[in-house]
């Protein structure tokens, strides 16, 4: 029969209510405010529940939109520093970065990012060896090379520790200065076989790659050319210097090339970088496109881009700009081109999947360099493929099969899990390949984001890295703020819907399965911030009568009681003490009665028009395809695949529950948009998803019971499907389509009348049913009570830094 996504998906006892009602130990902090807004509420005023610490914690977020953060890198500053002069080879080019080499040494005798991680002391042994060449290359510090010398001899023997992190091109380039240290008679404190281990090392890795003439191979010699040497090809590798005259955005690189080549253009990128940042450079530049993204994509993750609609517009439209003039900034590099892609398509922007096609399958890109950048790389790639909106976006399925198989191949790698540098990105990964972005709740999804948040994220190139953009203190305590705040209305909502079903009998009903708990869950895991209560309240409240209502006409209710509650609610105003045939269809009548009035009350309100009636006639077409179920299971008649679709659909039960919440997210809805056909487009999309999903996993019940199901029919009347298998594969495509489609029609914005915050709302519907759907054997209590739990009980811990 027909119900919702509540019927396959989700069997377990009824005392779920009562383990939920154990609460945790730790109780959320902020106590307990009204569930009722004032109708056409736009903005929820934070002032009059949470401190000045939470207004302050956003305007200093705000302020990162501003201007971007990035550390100076030793290491590219000390190959700056090596440039000499075009006047005198015997004097460098600039000497202020000499100078900032010999004051910002650490105490240990090294260079490079204060309070290093543990595990990038490769890291720190090549910006050290860098610095101190520097220094000999102009006869200067040897106090300071001296302490760096007695630093690189400490700590030689992580040159060949494999559990260290390697930047990129280290096994080339940090062997490329030890040959350079010998012309500068600069004596290593190193033996000779570590010497000829490296070297050989080395020698192996660029003549491993001697048949390979891929672009991507020749862009990963020209991006460290500051350690090739004599062995550089620079007619090659100036067909890599970029419109802003860097090669590849590298300092050190273009550094390197200047010193050979005395170009004008890397001359002009160096000294532009020197008036930016002072007297030291970053390792990568321009990164500001790049870092304000993760920005953007940190707070969507985390749950807060509501509070910065305005600065992540304006991040949005710079990025769609430099998309549509095809900008080095966004195309040059693989992580930036795909999260460029991801946000702005999911934020309604026209954009093809053409430009990802340059980062193919078998890219050099993904078998050089460093294993944490690769993942990084694939892992933007891949989430980037979940965009699939078009039927013909072929690069996009590409990507998705071969990313998602690097991603694993990667977490493969033991030593990805074993210290804390590389769990983050293990776990983005994990999360990434085990829950998709089309089954991923957006609460669950965002606690997720809080519990895996690293606050210290260094990203290494060819170096180590770091910005506040990347990773931030003042987002994550915003995150866990809003959480238990949102969390403590959700508490407050939950015991109103439960004084609510008291009030209506509804829990006399012995047919009815008691799901008031998924119910709500299933709103507030999708429609979560405070100013939403009423979309909530609407959605819950429908999803327990539709629960009730596909309870009754199953098995509950008698064919007399059916067409008398039909009846009864197409007179509407009628006195239920003498038109209800039972006292069954009394309780269930006056239920539907009371909500769809107190709804339609609200709803009107909001849309300064009278919407009653309209929910009413929503609830008439449940009611009609319900009946028309009941009546093909009591006369035991098949009815064709088409006609079966075509009423299966409204039968499914959405209808009660997403379009009146669609009243009460903000915009005024005319009569011609909320009852139009894209409105109903929508609503068919994702009502015959969950159509099919539920008919997939409720196939072998309902066969025995003898009632009409989708898989059972498309075996029947099907062109040639005559096994389960088959039938099931091809029932799958077709959600998988359906599922495209709707997605196309959520995010486009052209010739769309629907507001896009109403089209959310059928997204996250489909959400909730791929989220319960996902697995062969279906959502398990199990999961639904640690999901409910998570969402509504369990407060967000913010740790100590």
């Amino acid at each position: 029969m027909g119900i919702c996504f509540l019927s396959m998906a989700l069997y377990s006892s009824n005392s779920l209510l009562l383990l939920l009602h154990h609460k945790p130990k730790s109780s959320c902090v902020t106590a307990p405010i009204s569930a009722s807004l004032s109708p056409g509420l736009k903005t929820w005023t934070e002032g009059n529940h949470v401190g000045l610490g939470f207004e302050g914690t956003k305007e200093r977020i705000k302020k990162m939109f501003d201007k971007v953060e990035l550390s100076v890198s030793s290491y590219d500053t000390a190959w700056v520093a090596m440039v000499p002069s075009p006047y005198s080879s015997q004097a460098p080019y600039f000497p202020e970065c000499v100078n900032w080499l010999l004051e910002n040494q650490s105490h240990d005798g090294s260079w490079g990012l204060p309070h290093p991680h543990p595990m990038l002391v490769k890291d720190a042994l090549s910006s050290t060896l860098a610095s101190v060449l520097a220094l000999k290359r102009w006869g200067v510090g040897e106090e300071q090379r001296n302490k760096g010398l007695w630093f690189i001899a400490s700590n030689f023997a992580s040159v060949s520790d494999e559990k260290q992190h390697s930047p990129i091109g280290f096994d080339i380039i940090f062997p490329g200065m030890i040959e350079y240290a010998k012309e500068l008679d600069l004596n290593l404190p190193l033996g000779q076989r570590d010497v000829d281990a490296m070297l050989q090392k080395r020698d192996l890795e660029l003549k491993g790659g001697l048949g390979s003439n891929t672009k991507s191979r020749e862009a990963y010699l020209a991006y460290i050319s500051e350690g090739m040497g004599r062995l550089q090809d620079w007619e090659m590798v100036m067909k890599y210097q970029m419109k802003n005259g860097s090669l590849l955005n590298s300092p050190s690189a273009t550094a390197a090339a200047l010193s050979h080549l005395q170009n004008a253009g890397c001359l002009n990128y160096l000294r532009s970088l020197l008036e930016k940042f002072g007297n030291a450079v970053p390792t990568v530049y321009p990164l500001d496109l790049y870092a304000r993204l993760c920005l953007v994509d940190n707070l969507e993750r985390l749950g807060i881009n509501r509070y910065f609609r305005t600065e992540i517009r304006s991040v949005l439209d710079e990025t769609y700009r430099c998309w549509l003039q095809r900008e080095e900034e966004i195309f040059a590099d693989t992580a930036t081109c795909a999260m460029a892609f991801r946000i702005l398509r999911l934020n309604g922007y026209d954009i093809s999947s053409v430009p990802l096609a340059q980062f193919a399958e078998d890219d050099q890109y993904f078998k050089f360099g460093q294993d944490f950048k690769d993942l990084g790389a694939a892992l933007e790639l891949f989430r980037a493929s979940e965009m699939i909106i078009h039927p013909d976006e072929v690069v996009l399925e590409k990507q998705n099969s071969w990313s998602s198989h690097f991603l694993r191949q990667g977490l493969s790698n033991s030593s990805i899990h074993a210290d804390r540098l590389n769990k983050y990105i293990a776990q983005e990964v994990e999360d990434a390949l085990r829950f998709p972005y089309y089954a991923n709740l957006d609460r669950i999804a965002n606690r997720r984001s809080i519990e895996h948040y690293n606050v210290d994220d260094t990203r290494i190139l060819k170096t180590a890295y770091r910005s506040s953009h990347f990773c931030n203190k003042d987002l994550l305590k915003l995150a866990v703020e809003d959480f238990n705040i949102c969390q403590s209305i959700h508490q407050n909502e939950l015991k109103q819907l439960e004084r609510w079903i008291i009030e209506n009998r509804l829990d006399k009903l012995k047919f009815a399965r008691q799901k008031l708990a998924y119910c709500y869950f299933s709103a507030a895991a999708t429609i979560f911030s405070p100013e939403q209560s009423d979309a909530r309240l609407s959605w819950a409240k429908n999803s327990v009568l539709t629960t009730v209502v596909d309870d009754f006409f199953d098995i509950g209710g008698s064919e007399e009681e059916l067409l008398n509650l039909i009846q009864l609610v197409e007179k509407w105003d009628i006195d239920v003490a003498v038109d209800c045939c039972s006292e069954q269809v009394e309780i269930v009548f006056s239920a539907l009665h009371s909500a769809i009035s107190e709804i339609g009350v609200k709803a009107s309100a909001w849309q300064a028009r009278n919407v009653t009636s309209h929910i009413i006639d929503i609830w008439l077409k449940l009611l009609r395809s319900m009946l028309q179920e009941a009546q093909w299971v009591s006369k035991k008649s098949a009815p064709t695949m088409d006609e079966y679709m075509t009423n299966a659909y409204v039968s499914f039960a959405l209808g009660p529950i997403v379009l009146p919440a669609l009243y009460f997210v903000g915009p005024k809805l005319s009569e011609e948009v909320v009852e139009g056909p894209e409105c109903h487009k929508l609503y068919k999309l994702v009502s015959t998803c969950g159509r099919l999903l539920n008919d997939i996993h409720s196939f072998k019940r309902e066969s025995k019971e003898g009632k009409a199901n989708a898989l059972a029919l498309h075996m029947i009347h099907g062109n040639g499907v005559t096994t389960e298998e088959q039938a099931i594969r091809e029932m799958k495509g077709l959600v998988k389509s359906q599922r495209r489609e709707l997605q196309r029609l959520v995010l486009q914005e052209k010739g769309s009348t629907v507001p896009r915050i109403c089209k959310d709302l059928f997204w996250k519907m489909s959400k909730v049913l791929h989220t319960f759907y996902e697995k062969d054997d279906g959502f398990t209590s199990h999961d639904m009570l640690r999901a409910v739990k998570s969402v509504i009980y369990e407060p967000a811990l913010l740790a100590e830094f």
